[in-house]
């Protein structure tokens, strides 16, 4: 137990801070797709018995030290030119999911029973939505707090596709008008911002990224904004070749259209965000007090103790541990000292703690 107390004063000895930790964070298109195993039936690939979702994984998802990297999924509107092709596959679970990343994300519209759709700009106006989208479901444990704004970039290849995978040219899409100040709009799902080739009048849009959520959305015609597309052949299963996006997403599963879409990723990158809350307290010793240690070996018959000398010596303390009490003196937390402070009548200390959370 201490000898005595300092008091904190919560007006002038305790501060509150924020920091923001970012970490670059790239996904290759090796890692995605032709690493493990042969393509499609990758070993880092996990489909699933519902069909709702394809997961990858940086190794082998069978290995203890495979990481979840993101979850790929497919689905389009109600409303959109694809609902109801004849001889559509599971058409009605790419409806219910692209429904439900809608509620998610940016919730319903003035009535209760109509979900809004996702659109190409910042406006939620009801004009130009994207009714037919992939979703990419990014892990925490890359985007940690969220997605940095302004960082997030993929790249598509938009070639035909051929027996190695798609040939012919790429096509990245960046959210470079995103900041903390600009170029984002708020919805139920945190903040989201567009997807676009570049700048000016000629930028293509390709799709949206929600920070918060950790979710891209591509559009079906991200696929289309090059010299080198629309591809004549979009992807071929082995058994069922589909030349358009259209006729992969009607005429194949969502695992198929995932395996499609893997393949064509050639890199994702962007910055995460930790955010370390922090609260500081500036614990102070005047020059009157801890002078003496805590050891009761330090005095003997009220007289400091030094081996081999009967002279008075002034009090002389070394500080290497700082505890924080609670309003009744029961211990709350303990901080160590990199190395001993001296601490005599002739000087003052102001040590700097701080908790972390």
């Amino acid at each position: 137990m201490p000898i005595n107390y300092e008091p904190i004063n919560g007006q002038t000895d305790v501060a509150t801070t924020r920091t923001l930790l970012h970490e670059v964070i790239p996904l290759t298109g090796t890692i995605v797709s032709g690493t493990y195993g042969t393509f499609p039936d990758d070993d880092n690939i996990k489909n699933y018995s519902h069909g709702q979702f394809q997961s990858v994984y940086d190794y082998p998802y069978l290995s203890s030290s495979a990481n979840h990297i993101f979850d790929l999924s497919v689905g389009y509107d109600e409303s959109s030119g694809y609902s109801g092709s004849a001889g559509a596959i599971q058409e009605k679970k790419k409806i219910n999911m692209y429904n439900q990343m809608s509620q998610v994300l940016l919730g319903y519209t003035g009535s209760t029973s109509t979900v809004r759709k996702f659109e190409s700009d910042l406006k939620l106006d009801g004009t130009g939505s994207m009714n037919e989208v992939f979703f990419v479901n990014l892990s925490r444990l890359l985007t940690k707090d969220q997605i940095k704004k302004g960082s997030f970039s993929i790249t598509l290849v938009t070639g035909a596709y051929a027996a190695a995978g798609p040939e012919g040219g790429v096509i990245t899409y960046t959210d470079q008008a995103a900041s903390d100040t600009a170029g984002t709009l708020a919805t139920v799902g945190g903040d989201y911002g567009v997807l676009t080739s570049g700048t000016g009048a000629s930028a293509l849009t390709g799709g949206v990224v929600f920070y918060q959520a950790g979710v891209a959305i591509l559009t079906a015609s991200a696929f289309s904004g090059s010299t080198y597309g629309p591809p004549t052949t979009f992807y071929s299963d082995g058994s069922t070749t589909f030349g358009t996006v259209a006729d992969l997403l009607t005429g194949s599963a969502i695992s198929g259209a995932c395996d499609a879409f893997r393949q064509r990723v050639q890199n994702i990158q962007f910055n995460n965000t930790t955010e370390i809350n922090s609260k500081v307290y500036f614990c102070r010793a005047p020059h009157n007090k801890f002078n003496y240690s805590s050891n009761p070996t330090y005095l003997s018959g009220g007289s400091i103790r030094v081996k081999n000398n009967t002279r008075a010596r002034p009090p002389i303390a070394y500080i290497t541990t700082i505890g924080l009490y609670n309003s009744s003196n029961e211990l709350l937390a303990v901080a160590k000292l990199s190395e001993p402070l001296r601490k005599d009548p002739t000087n003052e200390l102001t040590l700097r703690v701080r908790l972390d959370y």
